[in-house]
């Protein structure tokens, strides 16, 4: 199957085998650790895979970033904060204790980086810190799935 997959890929243009797996990569749940394994699975050097993989992650999650902090400046002008549901008080719990960088980090194990990044923004943090932190989150979930992505493929082939 994995044969199979790789060659209807390799009959396919470069651009648009790394387009797809960047693309792949922007969708929430998906991310930057799943796309570098698809496109390791179908045939693409693990390097570019995990690089166009990172770089689809990392756009999306500008995207939120950028989204939800235009939102909360707006929103909060001139006005107080109003209570938070419950669901959003367990999670700015959850940034209180582990800070941007724990969450940045370990968030991806429970939900997508650009809800996590887009939740600590709109819980006041840093925009520029959320950025930073989400993309070196991005880079390593991405290399660490690519590697065992190219081990398991070598172990098969």
């Amino acid at each position: 199957m994995i044969t199979t997959l790789q060659d209807f890929t390799a009959s396919l243009p470069e651009v648009l085998q790394w387009l797809g797996v960047m693309l792949v990569s922007a969708i929430p749940f998906v991310e930057s650790y799943f796309g570098s394994a698809i496109g390791v699975i179908i045939g693409l050097n693990p390097i570019v895979a995990v690089a166009v993989a990172v770089l689809g992650n990392i756009i999306s999650m500008l995207v939120c970033v950028l989204t939800a902090h235009g939102v909360r400046t707006q929103a909060t002008k001139g006005k107080a904060d109003r209570p938070l549901s419950p669901r959003r008080a367990k999670l700015k719990e959850r940034f209180d204790q582990f800070g941007v960088p724990g969450v940045s980090l370990l968030g991806q194990l429970i939900l997508p980086s650009q809800i996590t990044s887009a939740a600590m923004v709109s819980f006041g943090a840093s925009k520029n810190q959320v950025i930073v932190w989400q993309i070196i989150s991005i880079i390593i979930w991405g290399a660490v799935f690519g590697v065992l992505a190219a081990l398991g493929v070598a172990v098969l082939s």
